[in-house]
Parts: structure tokens; sequence; C-alpha cells
């Protein structure tokens, strides 16, 4: 998604040195969507694949699908055969490639039943255009209707120090069904970094600019909060960010983080947090700065929580 400038400017130049450094690092896992920058971050891992040839069998790609619009231009999601293949089909374009080795249904359409949606994706599976299937920020009772029709591989959803929600029942049926918790804003969308976004940057145009997390009052005291957490990360020798990978890698070993990046020094950071053998008094040393329920903000504004499962 960083790729697409998601987060602020960037250059191709610049996501195709990522990859390269998450080659020489052995970072095999590419996770990205079709409407990041409609189509932007795909092209850049196709540039990339064909300046590397015999890259792609060392790699696990995944793709996603099913946000669009209606004909008044509206957002809304389709989670039908005929539009996930569509899609499916210009990303495979996008990249080069003749399969993904996951493709996950970006968001759920409320109105169709997810088990019509898990048949679509194993449709595909059968077609041999991907290799195995997920969902993204669904509910837990959800993946488990999904699951009896079609085993899901991965279910995609926030999870690090500041949104705990999944452990309210998703890590659990993770890890019950065999499914991979693919956890993206691991980071916390900076707080959880030494170089947290700044106020003002967040306040450009795009998504953090309405949300709750980082609006005043909420955005000061998210960086006191998690100042502690920079204190503790440098007191025992980590850059902040490598002690937030660390600690979701110990929440399970079908917890995947998966952190974007426009700098290949950020990256570098984020891979040493699969370096770190966290101990149980270090675990609890980082609850006690960061416990449960710190952030100050709900992690969507009502317009951003249109699509994701709530669940409890």
């Amino acid at each position: 998604m960083s790729f697409a400038e998601f987060y602020g400017p960037t250059t191709d130049e610049n996501s195709l040195a990522i990859l390269d450094a998450a080659r020489e690092a052995g970072v095999s896992h590419i996770d990205t969507s079709n409407v990041y920058g409609m189509g932007r971050s795909e092209t850049a891992i196709g540039t990339w694949l064909q300046a590397n040839p015999g890259a792609r069998e060392g790699l696990h790609i995944a793709t996603k699908a099913a946000i669009t619009k209606d004909a008044d231009g509206n957002r809304c999601y389709d989670n039908s055969l005929e539009h996930l293949e569509a899609e499916l089909d210009r990303s495979l374009a996008r990249m080069g490639t003749d399969y993904v080795d996951l493709f996950y249904i970006h968001r759920r359409e409320a109105e169709r039943p997810i088990e019509e949606a898990a048949e679509a994706l194993a449709a595909l599976v059968k077609k041999g255009k991907t290799r195995a299937i997920g969902f993204s920020e669904i509910a837990p009772a959800s993946l488990r209707r999904a699951h009896a029709v079609y085993p899901v591989a991965a279910v995609q959803s926030e999870y690090s120090l500041s949104t705990r929600a999944p452990e309210l029942g998703l890590v659990q049926a993770c890890a019950d069904l065999g499914t991979a918790l693919v956890a993206f804003s691991p980071v916390g969308r900076s707080f959880l970094t030494d170089d947290p976004i700044s106020h003002a940057a967040a306040m450009e145009p795009g998504f953090l600019k309405v949300n709750p997390r980082f609006l005043h009052p909420n955005y000061d005291a998210n960086i006191a909060a998690t100042d502690r957490f920079r204190a503790l990360a440098a007191e025992m020798g980590w850059p902040a960010a490598s002690l937030a990978i660390a600690w979701l890698l110990h929440q399970g070993d079908h917890v995947l983080p998966i952190p974007g990046t426009r700098s290949v020094a950020h990256f570098r950071e984020l891979v040493r947090g699969a370096e770190i053998a966290l101990t149980e008094s270090d675990l609890a040393r980082i609850e006690a700065v960061l416990p449960v329920g710190w952030a100050h903000g709900d992690r969507y504004s009502t317009g951003q929580w249109v699509g994701p499962e709530r669940y409890c």
C-alpha cells in the first residue's frame, strides 16, 4: 500500500529498491491489492519481477479485490465470481504472472452470503489463477462459515500493540482452523516507531486526516503513550519498529505481520524484529508500558468502518 503513496509521496524506483532489499533479506511474502494506487502497487511488483528473471518462483504473492464503485460513483463491494475473476485477471496482467499464491476478498459484501463468496474464490483456485484463498477484515464467525465451504488460508486484519481487537476471537479462530492471521499496520501506522508521522503530515489529504487516532487531542495522547514504548525499545537496544514486530511474532506461529514502508532503512528495522527472541519478562514489560486499551480514539472513522466486520 505504501508503494501507492497511501501515507505520502514515493517513487517507483524507491519501491523497486525495497523489493530488492526484501529479496536480499529473505522476505518472500508480498501482499498487495488491485486498489492500491488503482494498480500502481501491482505494476511496480510486475516491473520488478520482469527485471529479476526467476524471482517469481521464490515469492509468495498475495493480492485482493472486491472494492469497487456503483453507478453513482459511490464505494461498494462486489464478491461475485464475475467481478473477482475480472479483477484478478487484471492484477495478473499488471504483475506479469499466471497466478497468485493467495487471493483475498478485500471487503465482504454484506448482502451476499459468505459461503457464496468462498465458493467464488474456490472456483478461482480450480481455474489455477490462485493457489489459496483469504478474506480481509472479517469476523471469527464469518471465517468459520467460509472455512466450512473451502479452506481459508489467511485472514488479513489490523493487529498490533495499538489494535488488540483480533484477540477477542480472531487470533483463536485462525489458530483452530490452521489459518494464517496476516496482521496489517503492525507498527500502528507509525505510532510504534521511532519516527511517528507528524500531526501536520497526518492532516494532509488522505486516510489519516479523518482517522480518530490522528486527530487532536487523541494524537498528542497517543504520542505521549508511545513515548514510553520508544524509551523501552531504546533501553532494550532495539528500534521501536523492530520491537513492535517482534511482539506480534510472539503472539502465535500463525501470525504474519505485513509492515509497509517507503524507506529501505525502515524496512531493515522492520525485518530486524524477526531476530528478537522475547522472554516472558520482556513481554510483560511491553504490556506494562502499552497495556490493552491504551490507544486514544477508534481505529477507524465512521466512514472507514463501512466494510470491515466488527465482532466481540
